[in-house]
Parts: C-alpha cells; structure tokens; sequence
C-alpha cells in the first residue's frame, strides 16, 4: 500500500525567492547549509557566484535570484545554501530561505501556464497548487545547462 501511495507523491524541498516559492525534489538535495565564504572565480557568468569547499567537494554555487533576473538583495539570517546533485554534478544554489519539505500530490503538479512571461519562465518543470500556496517546481536540466 505505502508503495502506491509513494508512486502518487513526490517529496520536495520548498525554498524562497522573492515572494515567490519554488520546489525540488528532495532525492536531488544533498543538504542545505547556511551562507559560508564563497571563493570568486574569474570568467564565469555573472550568477555563477564562485565556488565553495564543502566536505572536501569543491562545489560551484549559482546565485538563484540572479539567474531568474530577481532584482539583488542583500543575503540576510535565513539566506541558505541548497546543494543539489543532477547527474555527476553537485551545485549549490543560493536562496533566500529554505521553508519546508512536503509531500506534493503528484496530480496536483501542473504544466507551467502559458502567461508567465518572465526570465525564468524556462527553467519552471510546472506548477502545483497545495492548498493556499502556489509551488513553481524547477527544471535543473534547464537551470544548470551553462555550467556543462
């Protein structure tokens, strides 16, 4: 029974940006940990903030906010750090807070909307809706496709 109910169910991390939350699946996050020094590396795009020794893993870290083209704001007590891993690649990506873990109900994920018309818009996987809160489920495929 548990394994049907699993198959009907995705486990995400929910994390904020902006006024807005968004969600990865939560086999994908290796852990989230508070900002640490991040170590500048020349040459890289502009939201790639640098890279950071995490466990003796060197792991780039890519500021979310400015990947999406959210306007700046300063990090602040809850500003974290979620390491992700896709593929053979670990990354860290910089978000505003990190708000829960949650059990979303797979038929309540839908294909992003065809109105959104914002930078972002490519890298949504699509978008759920539990209860009052609207999830925007990210596609790391997408978000992560410069750095290959």
């Amino acid at each position: 029974m548990t394994e049907q109910l699993d198959a009907e169910m995705l486990k995400v991390i929910v994390f904020q940006l902006g006024d807005k939350e968004y969600a990865l699946p939560v086999h994908q996050v290796q852990g989230i940990e508070k900002s640490v020094h991040i170590t500048r590396v020349p040459r890289t795009a502009n939201y790639v903030k640098g890279v950071i020794n995490l466990r003796g893993v060197v792991t780039p870290i890519i500021d979310l906010r400015e990947r999406f083209a959210i306007p700046f704001l300063e990090e602040e007590d809850d500003t974290r750090i979620i390491i992700i891993s896709h593929e053979d690649m670990e990354v860290g990506f910089i978000v505003d807070a990190a708000n829960d873990v949650m059990d979303l109900p797979k038929i309540s994920i839908e294909p992003q909307p065809e109105v959104v018309d914002s930078m972002e818009e490519e890298f949504i996987a699509g978008v759920a809706k539990v209860d009052k809160r609207l999830l925007i489920l990210l596609n790391l495929e997408k978000v992560l496709n410069t750095l290959k």
